[in-house]
């Protein structure tokens, strides 16, 4: 899908961004050296093995490496190694990062979303720390005691929500949408994985602070085993996908189904249920229910033609919604899926928002397929039907995705 000119206009901005702060960070580094390159090394070691590590994007391109991630936030957080003061800056802590993370990533480059968030937080809580500490400022009360670590919490909160920011604005330039429901997204999912990194971050700088650079391993170990668990869940998800895809496509080689239809209505769902502003969770249901929408015309004896269902009858309507939820309860993907999929052909005000999005996305490619219709006499034909088969809000949302551009289908 093409993303809104002004969002398409934020992310480049994001990246140019972290691409000067990359540059600024090693240039000051070459010039001057590195500062205590043991302990650069120490950190650097663990983001790359982090990095290393990581798992696949998750939904809407959650960190999966967290331990590369708490390790950086730990050395921007560095004030103290074992009791002597630690004198690296901000440029260092980016210079590292970005070394380490590249490191990591050898032979599997990280996406460019993910450097620049990961080089521009990390430079957000650098700036704000570092200069702190060089000035002695947190050697005074109330930083310094027993408010030091509420004040490194404080600190990576609003490291957090920086994180969440940049996250939104990458999402909606990449994704469309709303930008309000991305950083809604991006904000529940801080109580998660954001939460432990956050922890972990700030309990390894005040280890490292305490006990020199040996505490690193030990308070790294539980995100490392919890990075581990998170791959195996992420290839299950995966496996998961395949299974519904491979599913979907049993209408189109037994030919009940054009070639590309769940794939293109599943696209084109998904984007018109985050332009009404969906929840990710929500929107997976809606992609599986979209993919196996077609399902039950695999228990038809006479096939229904060029496998467009929007012309036939209501209650027909109905009982091949009804075949289809029976045999997507038997794939054991989340009951709400097979809810989507049996009320699909019900009035629209007696469906939940989903089913909603999914009959009006089939009915749009099934009036743009074999039927014949052009995009904008289709569109014009479901608008008419607004009083009892298309929800209007949907109908509109529909028509502003096809504005900026037809989603992809999706191939996972």
């Amino acid at each position: 899908m093409s993303a809104r000119p002004n969002g398409a206009g934020a992310v480049r901005c994001v990246h140019a961004t972290a691409a000067a702060v990359a540059v600024a960070g090693f240039a000051w580094t070459a010039r001057h050296g590195v500062a205590q390159p043991q302990v650069a090394l120490a950190f650097g070691a663990l983001i790359a093995l982090g990095e290393a590590v990581r798992g696949r994007a998750g939904a809407g391109g959650r960190e999966t490496a967290p331990v590369g991630a708490a390790g950086a936030l730990a050395y921007a957080l560095l004030g103290e190694v074992g009791g002597a003061p630690a004198t690296h800056g901000t440029p260092q802590v980016v210079a590292v990062v970005l070394a380490a993370t590249l490191a990591g990533a050898l032979g599997r480059p990280p996406a460019r979303d993910h450097l620049a968030r990961r080089l521009l937080t990390t430079a957000f809580a650098a700036t704000c720390f570092q200069p702190l500490h060089n000035a002695g400022t947190l050697d005074h009360w109330p930083a310094r005691g027993p408010y030091y670590a509420p004040c490194l919490l404080l600190l990576l909160a609003l490291t957090a929500l920086c994180d969440a920011v940049l996250a939104a604005v990458l999402a909606r330039g990449r994704e469309g949408g709303s930008y309000g429901t991305a950083l809604r997204d991006e904000l529940r999912a801080l109580p998660g994985i954001g939460t432990a990194i956050c922890a972990t971050g700030v309990v390894m700088a005040l280890a490292v602070a305490v006990a020199g650079l040996w505490a690193l391993p030990v308070f790294c170990l539980p995100l490392l085993l919890t990075q581990l668990s998170f791959r195996r869940y992420t290839a299950v998800r995966a496996t998961c996908h395949q299974t519904v895809a491979s599913l979907a496509r049993s209408t189109e080689i037994a030919g009940h189904t054009p070639a590309g239809h769940a794939r293109r209505v599943a696209a084109l769902s998904r984007a018109t249920g985050r332009e009404l502003g969906l929840a990710e969770a929500d929107l997976t249901v809606l992609e599986y229910a979209a993919l196996m929408h077609d399902i039950g015309q695999l228990s038809l004896l006479d096939p229904v033609p060029a496998g467009a269902t929007e012309p036939l009858p209501p209650a027909e309507r109905r009982r091949i919604a009804q075949l289809g939820g029976a045999v997507v309860r038997q794939t054991g993907v989340h009951s709400d899926v097979a809810v989507v999929v049996e009320r699909q052909a019900d009035p629209y005000r007696d469906q939940p928002l989903t089913a909603r999005i999914v009959r009006t996305v089939n009915a749009f490619d099934d009036l743009t397929g074999d039927i014949g219709c052009g995009p904008l006499r289709a569109l014009e034909r479901l608008r008419l039907a607004t009083a009892r088969d298309h929800d209007p809000r949907v109908v509109e949302a529909l028509a502003r995705v096809l504005a900026r551009g037809a989603p992809a289908p999706t191939g996972r």
